[in-house]
């Protein structure tokens, strides 16, 4: 760091006044705030390859001069192995979606703008940047390449799909590899800057949510498929159908500026061979970290990167018939199924997480499976009207949490929906598109959260939230299944739900 310290002298003429190491990503290399005694920051970096410096260097340099929304190079060393840039703050998109995330993809207005802001900017920076550009400062390699598929879908055969121990023919899925690679550098695909690594960590907001972006030295020639099927199909954001298509179609319209572009029927096609090799390609990477290192954060990731390979299925018909069977195969493994539940009503009808709000009359019980099992502790949800009272603590503590949900835009006011409650799609839709629910139940989660956590830690068994509404039937209802569910699917313990006043009972059971 010494040598960063010195660079920054050089640069500004005096030393810093303070210096603190920031959290880094994936990579080996360390990053640094640098502020002045006038309180101006800025950020240094100190890497471990040359070669990697010098294509983030030259990447930034040359997307400044395009004026595209990336930090500035202010200083160098004459190694590349140090280098100054500005400061873009400390607010990541990630950061700034975390509620939508943690709450299971439900992504308020706020969040969703973003993301739209977001993918607005991808074409810029994958075509506009593209122009001038001299890709064989790219790193480690200049273009998207059929060598370079054929890596990754071998990573994904040797560090996955061999350590789940399913028979396969190695011959016949190397055939379809060959054929996968061969559609994915197909000549007819516009050509521009491919990101490679574009992800919500990787995007920084300025003030007014503007977004920048950075990290950007993997970066090489490439189809602009595969940056897009990268953000949007990230297991962990777990954007719904409907969030998803919405940015897929700001995405098509905003690269109408910058190149032409094919059919909308053709631009799915196409979209949807890249989600499937870039699935493959993480499967191989969380398999690797998850399985070998031991990491629990990607075994974690695996159901969920699985549910986006088995919709892909239900949607496509890919022509790789082998490979295509042994992803089935895959998504039918007990241990990578999606939480799922089953739920008890009064008309018998049975909820599963195909749609776990809305009833389903053949579904049957289903498996469930996680791996992160924490504690004793049995946590009880309930939804109720005020006027029939709060509901009382069977367990002898004395009750818990009570939210009140009143406050909040009620749909039971129309017409439409007085005949629904909050499990049903359109008082769903209703709430989410209205937005005060969400908002109310963001901080909802952080002390919920941050109870259940303790409560663990201590060795308690038992906890009780409840939500009361004027019904309890549409907005507490709604309140209390995210609660349970969000609760559920962070923690791995046991949920008891009782929407009591619809006669409703559900129970999201305990990984141990």
């Amino acid at each position: 760091m010494q040598k960063l310290i010195e660079l920054y002298q050089q640069w500004s003429g005096s030393a810093p006044q303070h210096v603190q190491q920031l959290t880094a990503g994936g990579s080996n290399r360390e990053y640094y705030r640098m502020t002045s005694s006038e309180g101006k920051s800025v950020v240094g970096c100190v890497g471990t390859s040359r070669d990697e410096n010098h294509a983030f260097i030259y990447l930034a340099k040359h997307f400044t001069d395009c004026k595209l929304p990336v930090p500035t190079i202010l200083a160098v060393s004459n190694d590349e192995l140090r280098y100054i840039q500005t400061d873009l703050g400390s607010v990541s998109l990630f950061d700034a979606i975390r509620g939508g995330r943690e709450a299971g993809g439900r992504y308020t207005l706020k969040e969703q703008e973003l993301l739209r802001r977001t993918i607005r900017e991808l074409p810029r920076i994958q075509m506009a940047g593209a122009d001038g550009l001299d890709f064989t400062n790219c790193y480690p390699q200049p273009a998207f390449n059929s060598d370079s598929v054929l890596f990754d879908l071998n990573y994904f055969k040797y560090c996955f799909l061999k350590a789940t121990e399913i028979d396969f023919h190695e011959l016949k899925l190397e055939a379809d590899f060959r054929l996968l690679a061969k559609d994915l550098t197909n000549a007819d695909d516009a050509q521009g800057f491919l990101y490679r690594d574009f992800q919500a960590r990787n995007v920084m907001l300025d003030s007014e949510g503007h977004p920048f972006f950075i990290d950007f030295q993997g970066g090489r020639k490439g189809p602009y498929y595969y940056d897009l099927a990268s953000f949007l199909w990230q297991a962990s954001a777990k954007y719904p159908y409907k969030v998803r298509r919405e940015l897929v179609y700001e995405y098509y319209n905003a690269m109408k500026q910058f190149a032409e572009v094919p059919s909308p029927h053709h631009f799915v096609d196409r979209l949807s061979l890249f989600v499937l090799f870039r699935q493959l390609q993480v499967l191989g990477a969380y398999g690797f970290r998850g399985f070998f290192e031991r990491k629990l954060h990607f075994i974690e990731s695996i159901p969920p990167a699985m549910q986006n390979i088995r919709e892909l299925l239900d949607e496509r018909n890919f022509p790789y018939p082998y490979l295509t069977d042994i992803l089935r195969q895959l998504t039918e493994m007990p241990r990578f199924q999606q939480v799922q539940t089953t739920v008890s009503r009064a008309d018998g009808y049975k909820i599963t997480d195909k749609n776990p709000y809305k009833p389903h009359p053949q579904d049957g019980p289903a498996t469930f499976s996680k791996y992160d099992a924490q504690g004793p502790l049995v946590v009880r949800v309930y939804s109720f009207s005020y006027t029939k009272g709060i509901p009382e603590d069977e367990s002898g503590n004395g009750g818990g949490y009570v939210f009140d949900c009143r406050s909040t835009h009620n749909p039971g006011r129309y017409e439409p929906y007085k005949q629904l409650t909050g499990l049903d799609e359109p008082v769903i839709r209703f709430l989410e598109d209205d937005g005060e629910i969400l908002t109310f139940l963001d901080s909802v989660y952080k002390l919920a959260d941050a109870h259940v956590r303790r409560y663990i830690q201590r060795g308690f068994t038992s906890l009780m939230f409840c939500f009361g509404c004027t019904g309890g039937q549409h907005r507490s209802v709604y309140s209390a299944q995210h609660l349970a569910e969000h609760i559920h699917e962070k923690f791995g313990i046991e949920v008891r739900i009782c929407h009591r006043e619809q006669k409703i009972t559900q129970t999201l059971p305990s990984v141990g």
